[in-house]
């Protein structure tokens, strides 16, 4: 049988239509805060950007080697493996060997941990006070259902704050409601502010999860010679194969 639950209309435009529109308005106000919150980042000196890139040059000669040569892979990799284990491209050679500094003592770890620190406040704040509104106003209420079956597996994704063990899983609670636009607004942030924008909080947890991704590849208390000397083992460790081996061959047997 089909459940069916009597639902005052109301419920759709005074619940779930503000819910959304003020996940909207707060994930653009998100994004313009973050904006305004972020520093300047300072310019790296050529050491420190050659640094980052030759270990950059070994990652991707080891993700990419299939479309070269086996020769120039040799060449590439002996190369390279040479000057990681004998920090050619170290920034400061001098402290090879020496322990890693306390990233509280340096101010470009303290400027980048105060960076992330605004970033989580921007991100934190907003969806605490929205959270505490929803479950001041709409918590209990059962705003729209599905048009598709599902699984019960969704239920407790669904019906969050709706303690009923018999309802139908498609039904939505208004709780549930606020979650999946917390994590399925992407579009239409993408769709208002462009794709480079902050307003995500899949965005932003995937930046911190990923920190090499927006700022540099060493982070404070990271040693850039082990991780020259690790990426030198993982290149030496690595069987070439060439991708366009016998190409001739294979095209001709297709004719």
């Amino acid at each position: 049988m089909v459940q069916t639950i009597h639902r005052d209309p109301a419920l759709f435009y005074w619940i779930l239509f503000p819910i959304s529109i003020v996940m909207i308005l707060t994930g653009v106000l998100r994004h313009y805060a973050t904006i305004l919150l972020q520093t300047t980042p300072k310019k790296l000196t050529l050491p420190a950007l050659r640094e980052q890139r030759q270990l950059l040059h070994g990652i991707n000669l080891r993700t990419n080697y299939s479309a070269i040569s086996s020769a120039s892979f040799a060449a590439r990799k002996n190369y390279l493996v040479s000057a990681y284990k004998n920090g050619d491209f170290l920034k400061d050679p001098d402290n090879r060997g020496k322990p890693a500094g306390n990233p509280m003592t340096d101010p470009a770890a303290m400027e980048g941990m105060m960076g992330m620190m605004k970033g989580n406040m921007a991100m934190m704040i907003p969806q605490t006070l929205i959270m505490g509104w929803i479950n001041a106003f709409f918590a209990g209420f059962v705003i729209m259902k599905l048009p598709f079956p599902l699984t019960l597996r969704f239920k407790s994704m669904l019906q969050s704050g709706v303690a009923t063990r018999d309802l139908d899983v498609r039904w939505v609670s208004s709780l549930s409601w606020y979650f999946l636009n917390l994590f399925g607004l992407q579009s239409v942030f993408i769709f208002i502010l462009g794709n480079d924008n902050a307003a995500s909080q899949m965005a932003q947890q995937m930046q911190q999860m990923n920190p090499s991704g927006a700022g540099g590849m060493f982070q404070p208390g990271q040693d850039p010679d082990k991780m020259f000397k690790s990426e030198a083992e993982n290149l030496e460790v690595v069987e070439h194969e060439y991708i366009l081996k016998g190409v001739e061959e294979r095209v001709l047997g297709l004719v």
